[in-house]
């Protein structure tokens, strides 16, 4: 059959180079190129799409949005990257190696043009087009652009390094450099040529068995010299790892050639023989392992099937797999985003599904969940007396993490993360998705978490009371740390702590210095936390840093879990308010007037692009002061308000009425104007604040209510949570991490599947031991209790 729109198909224009192609699996599911069926990419706007017969994303794209073009892909290994049986998996930093395998070297692809105006169902296949040489150059296009995958990778790792004073400032003194060997030592790797005087010193001892006595730093403390360079990083483009031990951090120096020329270095004949500083910490993180044998010493057994599916490491993304498989091990997040979310793609508005966060909560959820990508991975066939397990290939969340991580400094970037920070950030993400989409806000599948935190203060002197009360999501406990010894490695061993008796020091009383408006002065009060409300789920994150050299530093205190791993909050728990023996202090004085802080990089973004700053200001303003893109949209859709350059007033802090300008932008954010004005006096004015005072008080109306005196207390509307007491709690998982840091090592999740445990390590899914739950249960960073 041939196609009378061949013309309407040359017309079309190939990705550029900002575009993102979704060639590599569907952006509703995690079918991909390797699948029998491929994924269709549409010609005109390149999105990705399954063809399976049940969900027929590609059907649904052309239907939505009438882009009937698509490109078939296909793609399967050749047969000279298939592994033997003793090899293990591809490895997970490509981007890292020095000689990169390209993709056409590893795959075989196959394409095909589709015409679903000629064939609706299916899509007609036109095996000839590519004979026109426009469709051919429109073909080569998308398959020569980098895939979506590839492009956010290759963009989170480009660490932003930049200059400082010492490298910009940097004075040389020449002399002879011998370039050999450490010249206090005889190492001769990991050496750090200094960029002053050209002493040439050896480099802290580092991971993977590379050497180093910290003679480099050494000689910066003796001499005060700043800025070193680490020889066999150097490479013939002028790239190499300079850092800098006054501003202890990389830095980037832009004269390094002439830097370097100086004592008889050219670049350009260097060859980069050593791994950087980054690519270290990334093998570092990557080879830390759980351990997944048993108390038997035979292999822990891999699992598959219905809620059973790993996640691939895209390279540091341990701490995002390990929240991602404890929420949807929990039914209101299972309810929400595959049950319920399972309709929503049809009535999306969102121009692609990429861009949203519902379609990729399901895509994650279904993928997690439905056990369809739950298998063995397809490696090289094992030979008959192989024993070893064979794992899962792991889903790859690649979309998901760049849409989540979308403008945020750290999650937008493929450096190791903190899991609780993480959590704290997605659950803030989904509610903003909320609020901008009220058709789809309920049920809240975040909800579970809300509950609301009661602090009293009272006067030592006039034993008047304050109390306020704190919508929060996390119940973040201090882990004291009392050493007991040393093991024979020489690491430090601490005293077993009980969780109960963490909550017990959060809920008790401790003193401080307080200056009270009621005796005008300084004085000692006492205060104290209690719950104001319990949430269904109680996620605890466990503390425990010692700021070693002002870095905080990790460490492995065993917490014991009470029996039977439930928690019981009873009334002596709870806290109730004002009481009526008891007298409310007064307000504090009003703050003076103060105007809002903006974020700078933004601003200097957006006035670099020619706004003028007040515009900028208001732009950030009416979008939570976050990034310049959608400040800069903000801006295209207000050009013509007849207030768009009157300067922006200061505030006053408290009871001070917020100005109409700051209430209405923060209407313009789909906030009612009583709500604005509520959080705008309750963060004295300044507006990031006031969007997230907002965002963590979603049921508060703003409504100001009458009230006999000055309670200082928040109303139960503006938290979640339930009062009813006893409140049992039972372990439902826990994230554990090994490393020296929250920001480095490796994250797992422990999940309860009925009686017994499952380990999540990244692709790895196995039925856990009993006695490493035990252990790893006492070295868990985050616990998730669920209401019983």
């Amino acid at each position: 059959m041939s196609c009378s729109h061949l013309s309407q198909i040359g017309a079309l224009s190939p990705p550029r180079l900002s575009q993102s192609v979704h060639r590599e699996e569907c952006t509703q599911c995690f079918d991909n190129q390797d699948t029998p069926h491929g994924v269709d990419v549409c010609l005109a706007c390149f999105n990705g799409a399954c063809l399976d017969g049940d969900r027929q994303h590609a059907l649904l794209h052309v239907t939505k949005l009438g882009h009937p073009f698509t490109l078939n892909v296909k793609r399967k290994p050749k047969p000279s990257t298939q592994r033997v049986h003793d090899e293990q998996p591809p490895a997970k930093m490509a981007r890292l190696a020095i000689l990169e395998e390209r993709e056409e070297d590893k795959y075989e692809h196959t394409t095909v043009v589709k015409c679903w105006l000629c064939d609706p169902s299916k899509g007609l296949q036109l095996p000839d087009a590519t004979k026109d040489p426009k469709i051919s150059s429109l073909v080569h296009g998308v398959m020569d652009s980098l895939s979506s995958a590839r492009q956010s990778e290759v963009k989170a790792w480009e660490e932003e390094i930049l200059p400082c004073e010492h490298t910009l400032t940097l004075h040389q003194v020449v002399s002879g450099a011998d370039l050999t060997h450490c010249s206090s030592c005889d190492l001769k790797e990991n050496l750090w040529l200094c960029l002053t005087c050209g002493s040439l010193g050896c480099g802290r001892q580092q991971f993977g068995g590379v050497g180093g006595n910290g003679h480099g730093l050494s000689h910066f403390e003796a001499s005060g010299h700043p800025v070193s360079v680490k020889l066999g990083t150097i490479t013939p483009e002028g790239n190499a790892d300079i850092y800098c031990y006054t501003c202890n951090d990389a830095k980037l120096d832009p004269e390094l050639a002439t830097h370097l020329a100086a004592f008889g270095i050219n670049v350009q004949t260097q060859t980069k023989t050593e791994k950087s500083m980054t690519e270290l910490q990334i093998e570092q993180n990557l080879n830390y392992e759980f351990s997944l044998t048993g108390d038997d010493g035979k292999a822990l057994q891999p699992l598959f099937g219905p809620g059973l599916t790993g996640l691939s490491n895209l390279g540091n993304s341990c701490y995002m797999a390990s929240v991602l498989q404890t929420l949807f091990s929990l039914p209101a997040f299972q309810e929400r985003y595959n049950a319920i979310a399972k309709n929503h793609s049809m009535a999306c508005d969102e121009r692609l599904p990429a861009d949203c966060v519902e379609c990729q909560m399901h895509k994650v959820a279904d993928g997690l969940l439905s056990g369809r990508y739950s298998h063995p991975a397809n490696y090289a066939k094992k030979p008959e007396n192989d024993d070893a397990p064979v794992f899962q290939a792991g889903l790859k969340p690649s979309g998901f993490k760049a849409l989540i991580g979308k403008g945020h400094e750290e999650f937008s970037t493929m450096r190791q993360q903190d899991s609780e920070e993480f959590l704290t950030h997605l659950v803030t993400v989904l509610r903003r998705d909320a609020h901008k989409h009220k058709e789809r806000a309920e049920p809240d599948a975040t909800a579970i978490f809300s509950y609301g935190m009661e602090q009293r203060l009272q006067c030592g002197q006039c034993s008047k009371v304050r109390y306020r009360v704190d919508s929060m999501d996390i119940v973040s406990v201090a882990v004291p740390a009392k050493e007991k010894g040393k093991d024979a490695e020489g690491k430090t061993l601490y005293e077993e702590v009980s969780l109960w008796q963490c909550f017990e020091t959060l809920l008790g009383t401790e003193a401080l210095e307080y200056s009270c408006p009621s005796c005008a002065g300084s004085v000692h009060a006492l205060r104290q936390n209690k719950f104001a409300s319990l949430p269904q789920v109680l996620v605890v994150h466990a503390k425990k840093f010692q700021l070693v050299n002002w870095v905080p530093t990790k460490l492995d205190i065993p917490v014991i879990l009470p029996d039977g791993d439930e928690l019981v909050f009873t009334d002596s728990q709870l806290g109730h308010g004002l009481q009526p023996n008891e007298t409310a202090l007064p307000e504090d004085a009003q703050a003076a007037p103060s105007t809002p802080q903006f974020n700078e990089a933004a601003m200097a973004q957006l006035e670099g692009m020619g706004f003028p700053a007040v515009r900028c200001q208001k732009a950030l303003l009416a979008t939570g002061n976050g990034d310049a893109e959608a400040a800069m949209n903000w801006l295209f859709s207000h050009m013509d308000d007849s207030d768009i350059d009157v300067p922006i007033q200061a505030v006053a802090a408290s009871s001070a009425e917020p100005s109409p300008e700051q209430i209405a932008m923060l209407a313009d954010m789909g906030f009612s104007p009583a709500q604005g004005r509520k959080a705008l006096k309750e963060t004295s004015g300044h507006a990031e604040r006031a969007v997230e005072w907002l965002f963590n008080h979603p049921e508060d109306t703003g409504e100001e209510t009458s009230t006999t005196g000055p309670t200082n207390t928040t109303t139960a509307a503006t938290y979640g949570g339930t009062k009813d007491v006893p409140a049992r709690y039972r372990l439902k998982a826990f994230i554990s991490h090994k490393g020296p840091s929250v920001h480095s090592g490796h994250y797992v999740a422990h999940v309860r599947v009925g009686d017994g445990w499952v380990l999540f390590n990244d692709e790895k899914v196995v039925k856990a031991d009993g006695e490493s739950v035990r252990a790893l249960k006492g070295l868990a960073y985050l616990y998730v209790f669920e209401r019983i």
